[in-house]
C-alpha cells in the first residue's frame, strides 16, 4: 500500500487529514511552508506508527513544490491519494486588496493545487487509480471575501477540468467545501471535516462524488 500527501499541513484540517489516513495504516508525507508546521504535524502523526515524512515548500515556488513531491514518492512510494490544503484565507471587499496581492490569493488558492494535480494526476492516471482532492470553501460568493471566493470558484473549475481530464483513467477528483470557520469542538471540527477525505478515497467509482460540502448541521 502507498501512501497519502498532505500540500498545506498545517493545525486545523491537513493535520487531521494526515491522521486520518495515519489511522488506517497509511504513510503519509506532509508538506507545509514552515519547518517547524511540518515536524509539528509528523509529530501528531506518529503515534499512529507509519512512517511519516516531514517536509517544506511554498505552494507557490513550482520547483520547490515538486521537488518536495517527488521526495515524497521517494519516501513512501507512489502516492495513492494526495490532498491539496493551502489557503490564503482573508477578508476583503471588491477593490480593497492590489492586484498583486489578489494575484498571491490566486497563486496559493489556485494555481498551487494545479501544479500539485499536473505532478501526481498522470501517475495515477497510468496506474489505473488513485485519489486527489482539494479543499474548498464558500459555496457562495461572499463581497467581503473577494480573493476568497474567486479562488474557491476556481477549485471548482479545476476539479472539474482534472476531472474531465483524468476521471475516466480511475482517478477520482473532488473536493471538500467548507462552509464556515473551522475550530476544534465545533460543527466544523477539522477531525470531523476530515473524514469527509477519507470516504472520498475509499468511494467505490460508481459512487464517487466531485463534491462534498460540510455544513453546520445543527442549523
Amino acid at each position: 500500500m502507498s501512501g497519502a500527501v498532505v500540500v498545506g499541513a498545517g493545525p486545523g484540517i491537513g493535520r487531521s487529514v494526515a491522521r486520518r489516513f495515519a489511522r488506517e495504516g497509511l504513510p503519509v508525507a506532509v508538506v507545509a511552508r514552515r519547518s517547524e508546521t511540518a515536524r509539528a504535524t509528523a509529530e501528531a502523526v506518529a503515534p499512529f506508527g507509519v512512517p511519516v515524512v516531514p517536509l517544506v515548500a511554498d505552494s507557490t515556488d513550482e520547483t520547490a513544490l515538486r521537488a518536495a513531491l517527488d521526495a515524497a514518492a521517494a519516501r513512501i512510494g507512489p502516492p495513492d491519494v494526495v490532498v491539496y490544503n493551502a489557503a490564503i484565507i482573508q477578508a476583503d471587499a471588491p477593490g480593497e486588496l492590489p492586484a498583486r496581492a489578489q494575484l498571491d490569493a490566486w497563486a496559493v488558492n489556485v494555481v498551487g493545487a494545479l501544479t500539485t494535480a499536473a505532478h501526481v494526476a498522470p501517475g495515477m492516471a497510468e496506474r489505473g487509480g488513485g485519489t486527489f482532492v482539494v479543499t474548498g470553501g464558500m459555496p457562495q460568493p461572499d463581497p467581503r471575501y473577494v480573493s476568497l471566493s474567486l479562488g474557491k470558484a476556481g477549485v471548482r473549475a479545476l476539479v472539474a477540468l482534472l476531472d474531465a481530464e483524468y476521471g475516466a483513467s480511475g482517478v477520482h477528483v473532488a473536493t471538500v467545501t467548507v462552509d464556515g470557520p473551522v475550530a476544534p469542538g465545533t460543527a466544523f471540527d477539522p477531525d470531523d471535516i476530515a473524514e469527509h477525505y477519507w470516504r472520498l478515497h475509499t468511494q467505490p467509482p460508481a459512487r464517487w462524488e466531485r463534491e462534498v460540502v460540510h455544513t453546520d448541521r445543527r442549523g
